[in-house]
């Protein structure tokens, strides 16, 4: 018996070890492995100065994560001159006071903010495996899915007003105007994509003509969205929701963009093009994740620190 299964029990075993280092590598390492990533955006008018944008997305906050909460209060040494968040700031809808903690000292800063369907609705259990059925099937979300049934509802209301009694600017399905010493910014919001909750139809026209330079922003950086951003003319559009596809193979990259964005442009900067207009499209890979899958592989969560600059 054991010169037959000798060998089958030992490789059996190994996997089952490697497999096991991995999920911890994951959860325990990688997953708290926060990141600043720094992007150059050769997109303001001629003449204009460099604007430092921060870009948080995707911060899943759960009650009792001390380490990701302290991380995000030290970016505040960074000094942006705005602050862009891309939405998915819940996990748990008791983590409201530790998010407004965590981004306290970056609400020092004039910053824009849009919702994500974390904001809105918790978190549920799911097999990860889905998220392959459904791109192969082209369902994302509630775009091409059942609604949602006995959804948990997050305090979402209460985030709005710790971010409104900071002084950022709602882009909900509206616009929003940022006026710094060194520039006058116009902003373009969707309310977010993956939950059917976006209406361009309000806000449609194309940037601002009054302001130096205005930017979309959308929580899921679904083609809808992103089509029609760059044909009304906008040249930078801000996103995240995708986790730059959270599990990654090395050499190869993410699997999935739960949403219908290739996984090419899965996270950091790319661009979109609609007939013959072209807008630079910079999408986070958020520093978190959901309280039932908390890990991350090849996909360190991080945060952007995006330098606008006049094109050449």
């Amino acid at each position: 018996m054991r010169a037959r299964y000798g060998i089958p029990l030992k490789i059996t075993a190994g996997l089952t070890a490697t497999a096991a280092a991995g999920i911890v590598y994951a959860a325990g390492f990688e997953a708290r492995s926060f990141r600043l990533r720094r992007v150059t955006v050769p997109v303001l008018p001629r003449g204009m100065r460099d604007l430092r944008v921060l870009q948080v997305s995707d911060i899943h906050m759960v009650s009792g994560q001390r380490k990701k909460r302290a991380w995000l209060q030290s970016l505040a040494g960074l000094r942006p001159d705005f602050v862009v968040n891309t939405g998915d700031n819940l996990s748990d809808p008791k983590a409201v006071p530790e998010v407004l903690d965590a981004l306290g000292p970056l609400m020092e800063f004039p910053g824009v903010y849009v919702f994500g369907s974390n904001d809105y609705y918790g978190p549920q259990l799911r097999n990860p495996g889905r998220y392959l059925v459904e791109k192969v099937q082209g369902r994302h979300g509630l775009n091409g899915n059942k609604p949602v049934v006995g959804a948990v509802h997050n305090p979402w209301e209460d985030l709005k007003h710790g971010f409104d009694a900071a002084g950022w600017v709602d882009l909900t399905n509206t616009r929003g105007r940022l006026k710094l010493p060194q520039a006058d910014l116009a902003f373009t919001g969707l309310d977010d994509p993956h939950i059917k909750r976006d209406r361009y139809e309000r806000v449609t026209g194309g940037p601002d003509t009054s302001a130096d330079f205005t930017v979309g922003v959308v929580h899921a950086p679904y083609l809808r969205a992103l089509d029609a951003f760059t044909a009304d003319g906008y040249e930078l559009v801000l996103a995240g929701h995708t986790h730059g596809g959270q599990l990654c193979i090395p050499f190869y990259g993410a699997l999935v963009t739960n949403c219908d964005l290739d996984t090419d442009r899965v996270k950091g900067l790319s661009t979109h093009t609609v007939a013959d207009r072209t807008s630079f499209l910079h999408v986070s890979a958020g520093c978190g994740t959901s309280r039932f899958t908390p890990v991350r592989f090849a996909c360190p969560p991080e945060v952007t620190l995006l330098t606008l600059t006049a094109r050449d």
